[in-house]
């Protein structure tokens, strides 16, 4: 229930008086506002002459023809930013859950989801060309934040946060390998023990990446410490770091993804590796989802590329390729 400081403004029709009030504040203008409002310039003086009333404070001061903001008026603008554009959030969710084809989809995803989802999107407009669509790309860490802040309908990552209450619906796996330099003394070479990277100079992901979490828990289950030459804030900046004879890296396979890259990277055949990650789509547990959110999750379960499925057979190639440029 309203409380009672605010029961005033349900009993004066306040949002019709604060639209009008956001055109003369934006414009600058009771005659601009008027003519963008398709109403008498007369109409637009009485609604704000009732709206001060109403809130017991002057919002406009007379400098010359200009209405200028009095500091009432100025917390009222800001105010009505936020009440506006919450109301067009709601309309937005509610269009959602009306119509697929006028719906807008949030959704987010950790690094490597920007090489898949993109294509899953991009097939799924086509079948609905009239939805609009937000996504955002972070790191592993900045997803788990955005999940706990609601901010998007669904949500891409790999390690599940286990502290979070969500619904996860496997999407697919990828392998990640220790990728080398071309012509680096190890690539040939067949079972490298992880021990023997001890010496290599190692390229990171950021704090908070899942690949970086990946790298550190190899590296301590073989108990060595790494030597790190350089922390980058994407897995392309790692790979090129690689290909520029910087390092070593573990990434995943699939973002070589060119002749060039093959010709100038190689799989190390590294005991241990491939480590086979599984991708997830996930919102959060009792979340209901806006129609064209749970028909993209519907759709992404059922058509994420089948190249992206890595099954053991797989797998046991990729080891075999160890040595060679990777493909």
């Amino acid at each position: 229930m309203p409380g009672r400081r605010i029961r005033r403004y349900l009993r004066h029709g306040l949002l019709p008086q604060l639209a009008v009030f956001e055109a003369v504040a934006r414009l600058g203008s009771y005659t601009r506002a008027a003519e963008e409002l398709f109403v008498a310039q007369p109409t637009v003086s009485i609604q704000m002459k009732k709206l001060s009333e109403t809130l017991g404070v002057p919002l406009f001061e007379q400098s010359g023809k200009r209405p200028i903001l009095t500091d009432a008026g100025r917390e009222l603008a800001a105010a009505c930013n936020d009440i506006f554009g919450r109301l067009e959030q709601v309309e937005e969710r509610l269009i959602g859950l009306r119509d697929l084809d006028h719906g807008r989809l949030r959704i987010a995803a950790s690094s490597f989801g920007k090489y898949f989802i993109p294509r899953l999107l991009g097939e799924f407009c086509n079948r609905h060309p009239k939805i609009e669509v937000s996504m955002h790309i972070d790191n592993w860490r900045g997803i788990r934040q955005r999940i706990q802040e609601n901010a998007d309908d669904l949500y891409v990552l790999s390690n599940l946060p286990q502290e979070l209450e969500l619904t996860a619906y496997p999407l697919l796996v990828d392998p990640i390998e220790v990728f080398a330099p071309a012509g680096h003394p190890l690539v040939g070479e067949h079972r490298i023990a992880f021990s023997r990277l001890a010496e290599e100079p190692f390229l990171l992901r950021e704090p908070g990446s899942a690949t970086r979490r990946i790298a550190q828990e190899a590296c301590s289950k073989n108990g060595i410490t790494p030597r790190v030459r350089m922390e980058l804030a994407s897995d392309e900046a790692v790979k090129q770091s690689v290909i520029a004879g910087l390092g070593i890296a573990l990434l995943p396979r699939r973002i070589v993804d060119s002749r060039s890259d093959e010709a100038q990277v190689c799989v190390l055949d590294v005991q241990g590796f491939p480590v086979v990650r599984q991708w997830y789509i996930v919102h959060q547990r009792g979340k209901q989802l806006p129609r064209v959110a749970s028909a993209f999750l519907d759709f992404a379960r059922a058509n994420a590329d089948p190249e992206l499925f890595i099954s053991s057979a797989a797998v046991a190639r990729s080891q075999a390729l160890a040595g060679k440029p990777a493909r």
